[in-house]
């Protein structure tokens, strides 16, 4: 499940992730990605990742669409968890895009906040 939580910036899309994402959750990205760009922006991801499984094949699928379709649209990401994999989830992304990113440990969320909002 995605739940979308407040951004101080407008250009970030921060988000709370646990269980397993469906298509249905990636899909309510897509219009926030869409109002940031057609602002002139780049955009920003916080995701904060707590007993989150993974994705479904339709929530996969969906994901890769949308990163496909706007790579070159995405700033810097944040990538905030629990887990070994998520970490290296937050690697492959960082060497697959020109974007910067970053794993932060769950008990370091405020170091997180601060960096994606500087």
């Amino acid at each position: 499940m995605i739940q979308i939580l407040n951004s101080d910036k407008e250009n970030v899309i921060a988000a709370r992730i646990t269980g397993t994402i469906s298509k249905k959750d990636v899909e309510k990205i897509h219009p926030l990605i869409h109002n940031i760009v057609e602002k002139g922006k780049q955009v920003d991801f916080y995701f904060e990742m707590e007993d989150f499984d993974g994705y479904t094949l339709k929530g996969f699928w969906e994901d890769i669409k949308a990163d496909a379709a706007h790579i070159s649209d995405y700033g810097k990401m944040a990538f905030v968890g629990e887990k070994k994999w998520q970490e290296w989830t937050a690697k492959a992304t960082d060497f697959f895009t020109s974007s910067e990113v970053r794993f932060f440990e769950l008990e370091n969320k405020e170091v997180a906040t601060q960096w994606i909002k500087a």
